[in-house]
């Protein structure tokens, strides 16, 4: 077996171990009904088994490309100072939810993580970034708050 069918099957086999992993650590949340906070992780446990066990069923077919297609385009470079900003985006929104609530933080948090995904070469757009954070974020919170019957960290809006 050539190294790229190799690769391809421990990438397989990863994604399944994984999955069963998250499903095992799911299935020990405790279960309120149908639809209740365990609802999202058992989706996403059950897609990364999908997604692991196609990956393997795929690696047996797997053909070693003979040349990249992209062979004349430019090669993209890291970029280590976003993933650097998006890093720290996120340790200052964990650092800070429980004392200044989930909408608030999230909204700041998106609203910062659109700017800072925005490409060089592009403007920011400042009102639609804004716009978008707030009815993501107000989105979510019903969403997890209403429908899922779960409680997020209030902060100073003390909902």
């Amino acid at each position: 077996m050539d190294t790229y069918k190799k690769k391809e099957l421990v990438v397989g086999a990863v994604m399944l171990c994984a999955g069963l992993f998250y499903l095992i650590l799911t299935m020990n949340l405790p279960r309120k009904g149908i639809i209740d906070a365990s609802t999202v992780p058992y989706v996403l446990a059950v897609a990364l088994c999908l997604l692991g066990f196609l990956q393997l069923l795929g690696a047996r077919k797997a053909v070693q490309p003979e040349a990249d297609p992209d062979e004349g385009a430019p090669k993209t470079v890291a970029d280590y100072p976003t993933v650097l900003k998006t890093l720290a985006l996120v340790a200052i929104y964990i650092a800070l939810l429980e004392t200044v609530g989930f909408l608030i933080m999230t909204v700041l948090y998106l609203y910062a993580q659109f700017t800072v995904l925005t490409p060089h070469d592009q403007k920011v757009k400042h009102l639609s970034y804004a716009i978008t954070a707030v009815i993501a974020s107000i989105a979510i919170y019903f969403t997890f708050r209403h429908g899922f019957d779960l409680l997020l960290p209030a902060g100073f809006l003390d909902l």
